[in-house]
């Protein structure tokens, strides 16, 4: 078996405090639902409910307005009962619907009715995608309905990238994911493929995920269109979609296949889409990672979107000690919680409390070079690090660090870092 990994730097994360990928608990259905009308990395939605309304399983509450807008729909049954506003710990606005749980579900422990989408043409599935509010849930948030617009005047070979690579321990939901519904991932990589009029469909998995690639082959076999498998290395930032293509073009150059241009979903994003085109269901739960050394017993939980983060902690048996950082995503890259109030939202893949946070106070650069080591572009993060405090100093200097523009923000060099410096953080505010 070949494997396929970028040519430097990189990372290999190991943290003991991420939940086990054996298996997963279905949360508690919130009795209060907090839903945001930001999900996604455009304007807010337009609430087109008012409080004291009732809503119903799955209905449409919010109307995306714009480019990367989307839909917001209700997880659960019941009243609106207020609307709130916040800040997070980024600066950025929000508002959201609280909804107090009531009535029936309409989805929930009913029989799911298969709509039959093969004689649906590209236009018609580009319609569903967009109506049930389906977003990329691996990043940004960016919705799937928009990349399908960006691809209709683009010339030549189109494949879809499945991207079913855990460089990350903390994408363990994703994992299970993969595990526990791989036929619906398959079938949503061929759905998006007529959607998006794609050409081919290349399964990219990390090294040792054999059986899932084996299980994925063999559902993706029933469509009639090309698949490639690829197995990549699984050191960090290898799902990055820059190191993902570079290996990807080493595959097609050495057997001899055209990819052309390269569209990358995960697996939670592909099994969504399924979900939307085959059930009519929009986003209403996804697998979450809970976990950090804070946390009693960390798991992979099924949770209801707008469920409060607090209240997932909860059912993992609480805190073992009061916790210094709590964070949604991945502790490289992830975003401060502010409250525990604050939902779960499409883009949740995981939530950490951590004990030792910020443990050792920052210090002046030591000029080790072990971020060197680690870039996978091949930066100098020290030096881009002391360029941009010293342009942050001299207010005459315009921004724009020569090399900056080239740093994604992977975060190697701030984990690596014994000083503890925010490295990436101060490059990319100078890009």
């Amino acid at each position: 078996m070949k494997v396929y990994s970028f040519p430097r730097g990189g990372i290999t994360i190991n943290d003991p405090a991420v939940p086990q990928n054996s298996s997963s608990v279905v949360a508690f259905l919130p009795a209060i639902s907090v839903i945001p009308m930001v999900q996604h990395p455009g304007g807010r939605a337009y609430p087109i409910v008012s409080v004291g309304d009732l809503v119903r399983e799955g209905m449409l509450i919010g109307r995306g307005q714009g480019s990367l807008s989307a839909n917001v729909h209700a997880s659960v049954p019941g009243r609106v009962i207020r609307m709130v506003s916040w800040k997070a710990a980024g600066g950025q606005n929000n508002d959201a619907l609280i909804i107090r749980m009531e009535g029936s579900f309409e989805k929930l422990g009913k029989r799911e009715e298969f709509f039959p989408w093969l004689g649906m043409s590209a236009f018609d599935l580009h319609r569903t995608i967009a109506e049930f509010g389906i977003v990329e849930m691996e990043g940004s948030g960016r919705p799937v309905a928009d990349m399908l617009t960006s691809l209709r005047n683009q010339q030549g070979t189109i494949s879809l990238v499945v991207r079913c690579i855990f460089d990350d321990p903390w994408l363990a939901a994703d994992r299970l994911l993969c595990r526990e519904r791989t036929q619906a991932i398959a079938e949503g990589a061929h759905i998006m493929c007529r959607a998006g009029r794609m050409g081919r469909i290349v399964f990219a998995l990390s090294q040792g995920e054999t059986e899932l690639g084996s299980r994925l082959m063999e559902e993706a076999s029933r469509w009639e269109i090309p698949i490639s498998l690829v197995y990549t290395g699984s050191r960090y930032p290898q799902r990055n979609q820059r190191e993902l293509e570079l290996v990807l073009r080493s595959f097609g150059k050495k057997e001899n296949v055209e990819l052309g241009s390269l569209l990358m979903l995960g697996p939670a994003t592909l099994a969504a889409i399924h979900d939307a085109v085959a059930y009519r269901k929009p986003i209403l739960d996804r697998y979450v990672a809970v976990g950090g050394s804070a946390v009693r017993k960390p798991q992979v939980m099924k949770v209801r979107i707008g469920t409060r983060i607090g209240e997932i902690f909860a059912e993992c048996g609480g805190f073992v000690d009061k916790p210094r950082k709590i964070a949604s995503g991945s502790p490289v890259l992830g975003r401060a919680v502010v409250d525990l109030d604050e939902p779960v939202i499409k883009t949740s893949y995981a939530v950490f409390a951590l004990l030792e946070a910020h443990a050792q106070p920052r210090r002046n650069c030591i000029s080790c070079g072990e971020c060197r080591t680690v870039c996978p572009v091949g930066l100098d993060p020290e030096e881009l690090y002391k360029n941009a405090r010293a342009a942050g100093r001299n207010a005459s200097r315009k921004p724009g660090i020569s090399g900056s523009d080239s740093c994604h923000g992977c975060g190697c060099c701030d984990v690596v870092c014994p000083s503890r410096l925010a490295l990436s953080q101060a490059i990319l505010g100078m890009a």
